[in-house]
């Protein structure tokens, strides 16, 4: 599966095409290069870093192991989608994302005052700590991550929200890879 360079003979002008494993990446028509550029239906590889407002590093997908979507099928936020389209393998792009369509807002219905007693006399019960707490919904034992945001002498207060709720995420991008919906016509 290589690449290779086709010509075109049969148009009006000749053209010229770089195929890879079956797909145009780019084409000359007339002295000027075209990069194929990813659509709606796409599916596309993506290499990118999360991080949040203050620069702190979240996550990182490297490029020997991409994120894999199809463009229009809801598999990122819709804001990550959108920005996809048009861009070309190699082009880099920053993505912001706000709360609502990362990891929600910041709820306080989500904050819980409970019992240091509950936990019994050994219990690590530090600010930042995160414990896995039960709970019991319809009728099965669930476990729920919670983090200690508040401590007093005989309290904690936990908090149920994902760390990441109430940040603006910023994703910095690069496309690897367009597979076309529908192969492209030379």
């Amino acid at each position: 599966m290589g690449q290779y360079l086709t010509i075109d003979l049969f148009r009006p002008k000749p053209a010229f095409f770089l195929v890879m494993a079956g797909q145009i990446y780019c084409h000359q028509e007339k002295g000027k290069l075209f990069m194929r550029q990813a659509q709606l239906n796409d599916r596309v590889s993506i290499k990118y870093t999360g991080r949040l407002e203050n620069g702190t590093t979240f996550q990182e997908i490297p490029e020997s192991d991409p994120l894999i979507l199809t463009i229009g099928s809801h598999d990122a936020p819709p804001t990550l989608e959108q920005a996809l389209i048009g861009m070309s393998i190699g082009e880099q792009k920053i993505v912001r994302l706000e709360p609502d369509e990362g990891y929600g807002i910041r709820r306080k219905d989500l904050l819980q005052t409970l019992s240091k007693e509950s936990f019994g006399n050994n219990a690590n019960l530090q600010t930042g700590t995160i414990l896995s707490l039960s709970f019991e919904k319809d009728g099965q034992s669930h476990k729920i991550p919670a983090t200690i945001v508040e401590t007093s002498q005989d309290t904690i207060v936990v908090d149920y929200n994902h760390p990441l709720a109430g940040h603006s995420l910023f994703y910095d991008i690069t496309l690897i890879a367009i597979e076309s919906a529908e192969p492209l016509s030379l």
